[in-house]
This record gives structure tokens, sequence and C-alpha cells, in this order.
């Protein structure tokens, strides 16, 4: 079926204008004559993005049904406008091996709402083996420098070394310092386990602003002394901005990335959502939230990628020292954006519409343009004649996060009862509205 998108302000590349959009066997065309018997979807008074890119997701799939899988989870992602996503490797079993990789691919193949591809991890001991696997099979290598959900830490100086020295592929590190949470986790556990001051507001603490300092150093004169592309993962802290550069994307060789939750929450959320909000690395000060915002803006930081990771409500509602790290937010991460510019850079203003038209093409850059470019993801994330059409349509007016709402397996999210100003009307996926859309692999550049 072939497609006019009539009427709707295209945001891409810098620029918003009204203008007319063809599909044609989920391509964008340039040509409206190239259409057969084209259905017109009328975009008036709406806003028309290219589809959302995320290149950090944990769909928990395989290993974690109870949690996640990418059934649930992608129709979450398409809900919130988002076509494609990378998937993390810390699943079980872990995706450290092609066998690991083609057995994610084959339930993504079956399963997926979303455009999908999948990053392989780095152990301790499979540098040799990931090295030697194709580099247009996966998106990147993902390192965790600091343990998280699935214990994939790489400790190794020998196993660290060899992959910055010798990789061809795009690090994703997870930085925070272990030798500093663990020393911090053994004080607070000491002081605070099983007393009423066992919370989430110890989080920060422990995976404190020094750990995450220290590991991004370390990971960025690694690379710097081999030359290797690194790409750092949910940057958290105002410190670790002086590490990197706000020079052209084209100009970079380590780029970064920011969350929406480390831009949304700050530790005074601490106080009501508790362990709703506790992931790694942990929402920290609102003077470090701000600078995050100055980072995204002035160019320090890259993309947005959500971090998203279910778990299940009630390991959540365990005592802090026990309750697992990570958020599910992928429903709403684009509408959080949109929102989130009111917090730093528009608190005393009240004209919804021209801070979303301000901004707009700034969320596109960091959501659509530079994962598209940073990962070598082929022809999305751009509206451009050849390319796919994943699209998503915005309009205003607002709308409320209920617990009805939610599509995530876990059910629950931190955002109950937000409003938002925003709602996404339409998405289309690979040419196609996305209740009649089929996902694809996504083509990865070599």
């Amino acid at each position: 079926m072939d497609y006019i998108i009539k009427n709707g302000i295209v945001v891409n590349e810098g620029s918003m204008a009204t203008w007319d959009l063809f599909v044609h066997e989920s391509r964008l065309v340039g040509d409206e004559n190239m259409l057969r018997k084209p259905q017109v979807f009328d975009a008036k008074g709406c806003y028309v993005l290219p589809g959302i890119i995320d290149t950090h997701v944990h769909f928990r799939d395989p290993g974690f049904p109870e949690k996640a899988d990418f059934a649930t989870e992608s129709r979450a992602a398409l809900a919130g406008g988002v076509t494609s996503v990378i998937d993390m490797p810390n699943t079980n079993p872990q995706t450290t091996t092609l066998e690991a990789l083609e057995e994610k691919e084959a339930i993504a193949a079956k399963k997926s709402a979303v455009n999908y591809a999948f990053m392989l991890g780095a152990t301790n001991d499979n540098i040799d083996n990931l090295l030697s696997i194709p580099i247009d099979r996966y998106a990147a290598i993902k390192l965790f420098l600091g343990s998280s959900t699935g214990n994939m830490l790489v400790s190794s100086e020998t196993a660290l070394e060899k992959l910055f020295k010798e990789s061809r592929k795009l690090i994703v590190a997870h930085c925070e310092e272990e030798s500093i949470i663990q020393a911090n986790l053994r004080n607070y556990k000491l002081e605070f386990a099983g007393t009423e001051q066992e919370t989430a507001s110890l989080h920060p603490k422990i995976r404190n602003t020094e750990a995450c300092f220290v590991s991004t150093y370390k990971a960025v004169e690694r690379a710097r002394k081999h030359g290797t592309r690194l790409h750092i993962a949910h940057i958290s802290t105002a410190t670790e901005l002086s590490l990197l550069s706000n020079k052209a994307l084209n100009e970079k060789n380590i780029t970064a990335e920011v969350t929406p939750n480390h831009l949304w929450f700050d530790d005074r959320d601490y106080a009501t959502l508790g362990n709703q909000i506790k992931c790694n690395p942990a929402i920290k000060s609102n003077d470090d939230r701000l600078a995050l915002w100055s980072g995204l803006i002035d160019g320090t930081i890259d993309t947005i990628a959500t971090d998203h990771a279910p778990h299940t409500l009630e390991s959540k509602q365990q005592r802090y020292f026990d309750a697992p790290g990570g958020i599910p937010s992928i429903q709403h991460s684009l509408q959080m954006m949109l929102e989130g510019f009111f917090h730093p850079s528009a608190v005393e203003r009240d004209d919804h519409d021209e801070v979303i038209h301000e901004w707009l093409p700034l969320i596109v850059e960091k959501m659509c343009h530079n994962p598209a470019t940073i990962f070598g993801i082929q022809q999305r994330g751009f509206i451009r004649p050849g390319y796919y059409a994943d699209l998503v349509i915005v309009e205003q007016g607002e709308t409320c996060v209920t617990h009805d709402s939610l599509l995530y397996k876990c059910g629950w999210s931190p955002l109950e009862g937000q409003n938002f100003h925003t709602r996404i009307r339409q998405v289309f996926l690979n040419g196609m509205p996305a209740n009649q859309s089929t996902a694809m692999q996504l083509k990865i550049e070599k």
C-alpha cells in the first residue's frame, strides 16, 4: 500500500516545514507519480518526525519471561513512537557468542513489533572470539565496567587492553568503578541494612559521582590511546561531561548518551518513588540533571536512549539492598523529552507550542539522526527519499499515564499519574501504519 502523509510539520535535519511525504513500497519517495492508488493520511496540525531509534534497551528475551519479552516491550516501544531498537546482551544466555546472537535474532523475527538489532557482550574470556565475528552482524560491543543486572563485569586489564586496541567496532561502555561501588556498598550495608534508613536514597551515595567519573576517565583515556570508537552509556553526572567534547559529530571518536530518566528525575524523587527509580548508574542531584540538559543542548551529549530495563513490581518492592536496578520507560520516552524541556529551560514559560517548536529539531537530532549515524544503521533515522518510511506523528493534547495504558509486561511505571501535553497520533513502520506493519532486522554498516 502507498501513502501520502499531508499537511504535517516535518521535523528533519534541523528544519521544520509543512510539506507532504510520499510512501511507496515501504520507502519514502520524492515523486507523487510513483504512487499507486495511495491512501491519504492528513497530519494537519501535527509534527512528523523520523521514527525514534532507541539504541539501549533490555527486552529481557530470552531468559526472563516474568520481567518482559520481545513481544510486550516492542509493542510498548511502538506505542511511544520508537520504531527501531538495539537490545543489550545481559539476557540468559548472555549474548556473547554468534550462536547466542542467532538465537536472539530468531526470537525477534517471531515476536518484535519494531525493527531490531543487537549488541554483543564483552567478557573477561571472550575477546578473541568476539573480535572474530563479522562486524556487520551486530550493532556494537557492550562493555560493563561496573556490575549491573546479569553480572557481565569485565575486570581483566589484559582483556580490556586487547579489546580497545583491536576492535573495529563501536564499544558502548557502562562506566562505574566497581572497587568504589563495592567499598561504598559494604560501608552502607554495615550502617543501614535492616534499619529505617535503608532506602533508595542511598543509591546515589553508593554508586556515586566518583565511581562514574573514575570509570569514564579510564575508558576515555584508553580509547584515546588506541583511537577506539567509544560511546559512553547513560551519563549521569556533571563531572563526566568535562571528559567529553562538543565538537561536531563527524569530528568525534568518543560520544555519549543520556537517558530521559536522568533528565527527568533527581535525588529528591527517591522520597516518593523509592526503588521504582533505582537504576544503574544512579539518578543523582538536580545540579547533575541540569548539567546533563546543558550538555545535551551544547552538543557534549550526542544521543538519547532509554536503558529501558523492566523488573517485576514485586522485586522492586523489596528492601533497597535487595531490589534490582532498572526502570521501564520506552513507552513514554519521546513524550518525556517533549515535556522535559520545561524543567531546565522553560520553567517560567507557559507557551507550550513555542517551546516544542523550538526544541523539536534537537530532539530529532539526538533520538533519530545521531543514533543512526553513530551506530551505522542504514537508511533510517532521517526523512529522505530512498529511506525506510519509519515515521511518528505527534499532536498537541493532554494525556495522562494510567496503569491501564501501560503495555509493559511488568505492568508499572514511575510515571503513573503524569500528565503530558502531547500524544502519539500515528506511527508508520516500514511504510505501513503500526497496526499493519512488519518489523525488520536493522542493517548495520561494515
